[in-house]
Order: C-alpha cells, then sequence, then structure tokens
C-alpha cells in the first residue's frame, strides 16, 4: 500500500506539472525577440589606400591668361565680345595710336628721302672716282701734274664717304620704322593662344592701363583654352608623402552627378600652403585621362579627387563600417550568438578593408552595429536577403 506521503505527492503531481508547462509556455510566448541583423561576409577582393581632398577643388584651365596691353590708352577698336573664341594671334582690342601711326608715316618718308639721297651721293662718288683714274692715267703721259691728281683722288675719298654717310641714313630710317611699328603693337592686344573670352574689362572709349608692380587691376580681357583642364585641389600635408605623379585618380564633379571620370596625378606642389585658420595644405593637380564630352564642363567647377596610392588584389576584405574600436568585429557563429573577434588589418578605404588575420573567407559578421542591443553574447537572427556581400 502506498504512504499517505505517497498518495498527496500523486495527487498533486498533474498540479505541479500544469504549473511548470504553464511556466514555460509563459516564458516562451513573453520572452523577448530575438535581434535582426545584417549580415556580410569576408570576401577575396581588391583593396585600394586612397587620398582625398581636405577642401573643395576645383577645375582649371591648362591655360588661362588675364591680358592687358603693354601700354596705356583709350580703347578704340574692341574687337571680340564675352564667350567668343578666337585664335592665336587675333586681335582683341586696339588703343588709339594716331600719333604712332604718323609717326611711322614720317619714318617712311624719310627712308625715301634717304634712299634718295644716298644714291645721289654714290653717283657722284662713282663719277669721282673714274676722274681720279683719268687724271692718274694723263699724269703717266705727263698731261697733268702730280698735284692735280692727288686733288682729284681727294675728292673722289670725300664724295665716297659721303656716299656711306647717305647709306647710313637708310639704316636709321629703317630703325625709325621698326621703333615706330614696336610702339604701335604696344597699342594692339592680341590672343597668345586659342580659346574664349570669358570676361572684358573695358568699353569704348574708356582708357585701359597696365596693371603697375604690387597694385593689381582687372585685366582687359580674360581669355581661357577649355581644349585643356585639370582639377587642382588641396590635400592635407600628413597625406603629400603618398602622392606621387602618374598616379590614378578618381574625378567627381557636384555639377556633374552620379559620375566619376578617370585622371591621373600631374603635379604634386613643391611646397605647403600656410593660409591662416586653415589646415596647411599641398596643391595636387589632377589631369583628366577623357574629359567629359556629353555633359558640359566649366572651368570653376567645385571638385573632389580620390588618389589611388597603393593596390592590393585578391585579398581578404570586409566592408570597413563593420570594424569596431580596437579593430574589433562582431562575428556571427553557427549557433547565432554573437563574439567580439579582434583581427589584424592592412590597407584600408571608406569603404573596405583588408584582413590580414583574425577571420577566414566565407566568415559573417554584422554590419548593423549602431543596432540597439547588438553586441557580443547576444542571440541574433540574419535579416533575410539584406546579408551584404
Amino acid at each position: 500500500m502506498n504512504s499517505p506521503q505517497q498518495n498527496i505527492f500523486q495527487r498533486y503531481l498533474p498540479w505541479l506539472a500544469g504549473l511548470v508547462l504553464l511556466a514555460i509556455a509563459v516564458w516562451y510566448f513573453t520572452r523577448p525577440a530575438p535581434l535582426h541583423v545584417q549580415l556580410t561576409k569576408a570576401e577575396r577582393g581588391t583593396v585600394e589606400a586612397t587620398v582625398s581632398n581636405t577642401r573643395a577643388g576645383t577645375v582649371k584651365a591648362c591655360h588661362r591668361a588675364k591680358l592687358a596691353p603693354p601700354a596705356g590708352g583709350q580703347i578704340a577698336h574692341l574687337l571680340v565680345k564675352k564667350g567668343q573664341r578666337v585664335k592665336a594671334n587675333q586681335i582683341l582690342l586696339e588703343l588709339w595710336n594716331d600719333d604712332l601711326q604718323a609717326q611711322e608715316q614720317l619714318a617712311q618718308a624719310q627712308l625715301g628721302t634717304a634712299q634718295t639721297q644716298a644714291q645721289q651721293a654714290c653717283m657722284q662718288a662713282d663719277l669721282a672716282e673714274k676722274e681720279a683714274e683719268r687724271a692718274r692715267q694723263l699724269k703717266e703721259k705727263g698731261f697733268i701734274s702730280a698735284e692735280g691728281v692727288d686733288q682729284k683722288i681727294s675728292a673722289a675719298k670725300v664724295s665716297r664717304a659721303g656716299c656711306e654717310a647717305a647709306r647710313s641714313q637708310i639704316g636709321q630710317s629703317h630703325s625709325r620704322i621698326d621703333a615706330a611699328r614696336a610702339g604701335l603693337r604696344r597699342m594692339v592686344l592680341r590672343a597668345p593662344f586659342d580659346g574664349v573670352v570669358a570676361d572684358i574689362s573695358g568699353e569704348l572709349g574708356e582708357y585701359a592701363t597696365p596693371s603697375p608692380p604690387g597694385i593689381p587691376t582687372p585685366p582687359a580681357i580674360d581669355l581661357i583654352d577649355d581644349r585643356c583642364m585639370f582639377v587642382s585641389a588641396p590635400i592635407d600635408e600628413v597625406d603629400a608623402a603618398n602622392i606621387k605623379a602618374g598616379q590614378v585618380a578618381r574625378i567627381t564633379l557636384d555639377a556633374i552627378k552620379g559620375k566619376t571620370f578617370a585622371g591621373k596625378v600631374k603635379r604634386v606642389a613643391p611646397y605647403v600652403l600656410e593660409i591662416e585658420k586653415q589646415a596647411r595644405t599641398v596643391e595636387v593637380e589632377v589631369a583628366f585621362d577623357e574629359p567629359p564630352a556629353a555633359e558640359n564642363l566649366l572651368v570653376g567647377y567645385s571638385a573632389d579627387v580620390e588618389i589611388i596610392h597603393a593596390t592590393h588584389d585578391n585579398v581578404l576584405r570586409i566592408p570597413t563600417p563593420t570594424l569596431l574600436e580596437g579593430k574589433k568585429v562582431l562575428f556571427y557563429r553557427a549557433d547565432g550568438i554573437l563574439e567580439e573577434r579582434t583581427v589584424t588589418t592592412g590597407l584600408a578605404n571608406w569603404d573596405h578593408t583588408e584582413i590580414l588575420s583574425g577571420l577566414n573567407e566565407g566568415d559573417q559578421i554584422v554590419m548593423s552595429l549602431d543596432q540597439a542591443g547588438v553586441k557580443a553574447g547576444v542571440r541574433v537572427q540574419p535579416e533575410v536577403g539584406k546579408a551584404v556581400k
């Protein structure tokens, strides 16, 4: 027979079992749902070490000239307009120069007079030399004295000297013409290269003056050669040592959204810019491999450059945003628990970081690090369809 205690236990056993099942059911239905996180895999690919500009760069023309006539004066002829394309050596504007033209005409007239006088003097010299030769012949025959021959020879020499002096006047006249023409050239402004007129300072009748040393004045004409453009961008001095001419770069323009243009570093400034209240930077020039064809690329556009100074191919990499402070990641174990792992990194950029040790190819790590409750030791579930590769 069962003891009284056994009877009591057997009587309450179903109740106890029911309470346990109820507690389990309450825990099951009220337990916190596992976190859903976004995962990504450690995979092989290319990692590039890059340097970017600290402030916006600027699209510039390879040739740009702020032109002013060498001499000051009143604008008599303005032969171009803003936006007009011009050819090299084309006249852009001309200052009033009637006085210089008159000087050239006077020099031309003086040249004609000098040539006539020289012709006359040289003909007289030829005649005098012939007379001196005949006098020598007559002296040999005894028809003229030695004194008469000397007079003829002296007269011939004087005439020849007069001829040479008259010829020197021709050279002086040519020099006066050259001087007058040089003055005229100073009153004419010509295009030094093919380009487009960006701006004009001055109108007909106004006075144009060259800039004195140390006193900047607006140029008469701003000429741009827009067939060749590059990007000038400031790079922080701490990154300058990694940049060399010829390195590959990527160019983005604020005015042309969603497109990246290939380029190469063509120049690194040999000095550091010290601008008050700004970080010290080095100016770097990046040339387009192929400038935008369909888009209207304009001088002055703001631009950013990303210069690639090192590349590692076929290395294990992870997205850079998955790294925690101290070079750690949250590793997703097979049982769904997150584990904190320390990794050794190599090259890195904003997108990817090279992994030297700490992970294997195919390992899954957490992407959504900013999600509340995501930390080592918690159980999580991957978000379906959102794994990043």
